[in-house]
């Protein structure tokens, strides 16, 4: 019998602090994560959706959009090219200094995007390492599209290739080797055997990237030079118009940045789901 009431009372303390736990989480979660959403898009709407939509088609705010996507166009590709050539290289070779090209690959998620923009404007700004030499050429790539997808490239380089790595590494050789016994090449495997066991993974890794792009706040603020209609993406957009008092075009714009996240979301869980009952 005292067994049996030890093992009700270790139940119902485990019962009651997973009541605690769970609801903890919920609490944090709505009040962290939950209110600023209902927020942005409460605010967006308090003058009305025509003037919602009246914001976003302003010409400054569909300028904002159009850097944001083209920024997106350009960068996304690049760091699915560079994300999968060093996932490979790192998980399928051995190599003198692959521990450190892993550690450079990871480099800017340890690094504040301030001081990447502060370190492009050293190296390629007016007064930098190559400003001058830039200059006398005619160059610009501080305070335009260059520097800003230089910048951006930077922040969001690690997204792909850290989704790859690991799974690259559990899958191992062996398919590989198979081809090559049959008489593949390498640019034969890879598109044969390696793409498609990591198709998920790279779409993936994709998603979070892109979605990284159109958010990134603190680099391109440096790099950009703030030019209205011009070198302002969304989220840079969004200051401008919070600074010039106007809220409720703000949180518009804001609002097209947390759909995106939203419909990033959705897309990650969608493709969990596939992937496990792949």
């Amino acid at each position: 019998m005292s067994g049996a009431s030890n093992l009700d009372r270790a139940t119902s303390r485990q019962g009651w602090s997973r009541f605690v736990l769970i609801g903890g989480v919920l609490l944090v979660t709505a009040l962290v994560i939950g209110a600023p959403v209902v927020a942005v898009f409460s605010q967006a709407l308090s003058k009305g959706l025509g003037y919602a939509l009246e914001s976003l088609a302003h010409p400054d705010t569909r300028a904002a959009i159009w850097l944001s996507v083209t920024v997106a166009i350009v960068v996304v590709p690049i760091n699915t090219v560079f994300g999968i050539a060093a996932a490979w290289a790192i998980a399928k070779f051995r190599f003198p200094g692959r521990k450190l090209l892993l550690a450079i690959v990871e480099l800017p998620f340890s690094v504040s995007p301030i001081v990447a923009g502060i370190s492009y404007l050293f190296v390629y700004g007016g007064q930098g390492l190559f400003g001058p030499w830039l200059e006398a050429h005619d160059l610009k790539i501080m305070f335009a599209l260059p520097g800003i997808i230089l910048a951006t490239t930077f922040v969001t380089a690690p997204f792909v290739a850290r989704e790859l790595i690991p799974l690259m590494q559990l899958q191992g050789n062996g398919d590989e080797e198979v081809a090559a016994t049959l008489g593949a090449r390498g640019w034969q495997t890879f598109f044969r055997v390696t793409l498609p066991n990591i198709r998920w993974g790279l779409l993936y890794g994709v998603v979070l990237c892109n979605a990284r792009v159109l958010g990134e706040f603190g680099a391109v603020s440096i790099v950009s030079g703030n030019i209205r209609g011009e070198t302002n993406t969304l989220p840079l957009h969004v200051e401008l118009l919070y600074h010039d008092y106007n809220a409720a075009g703000a949180f518009a714009a804001a609002a097209v940045l947390t759909l995106v996240a939203l419909v990033t979301l959705l897309v990650k869980t969608l493709m969990e789901r596939v992937i496990r009952s792949a």
